[in-house]
């Protein structure tokens, strides 16, 4: 086999379990519809990290910057910190979409109770530290998958391997 064969079958990525993140959330500051769309600003009180590769609690401080762009879709930019017993930060900047029916979605948006399984909620987390032993995260790609619930956020990331 010469090098180019081995170029054309690359392996399929693995997905490794990171960590579950379930983000405390306060009510919505609804700004508006603007021509970008309906714009709300969620506040971040507090939260929890657990997993095999982050542990840690969620600082209060951030927030969910969204864009309902539709009745069916919405878009969703988080930005907060996760701080490990170590006392290391790690930055989360997570970037997304949630989809489903637009009854379902209507009914997130008022702050009721949604059965997840009805709703296509998938991101891209980026992560940044200055811990040396997560220097791993600054260097590797991420998916998670999230559900929405009244009063939190539980996100699960995945480290593409």
């Amino acid at each position: 086999m010469s090098a180019i064969d081995a170029l054309t079958d690359p392996e399929a990525p693995r997905l490794e379990h990171v960590t579950t993140v379930i983000v405390q959330v306060g009510a919505p500051q609804e700004v508006g519809d603007t021509p970008q769309g309906r714009r709300r600003v969620i506040p971040i009180s507090g939260g929890t990290a657990q997993g095999p590769r982050l542990t840690g609690k969620v600082l209060p401080g951030g927030a969910d910057f969204q864009v309902i762009r539709s009745a069916t879709y919405t878009d969703i930019h988080a930005r907060y910190v996760i701080e490990t017993p170590e006392g290391d930060r790690v930055y989360v900047e997570n970037t997304g979409i949630r989809t489903g029916h637009a009854d379902d979605i209507a009914r997130l948006v008022r702050g009721e109770p949604v059965d997840p399984a009805r709703i296509y909620f998938r991101s891209y987390p980026r992560f940044e530290t200055a811990a040396p032993a997560l220097g791993w995260m600054n260097e590797s790609l991420f998916i998670g998958t999230g559900a929405r619930y009244p009063d939190r956020v539980e996100l699960r990331f995945y480290r593409i391997c």
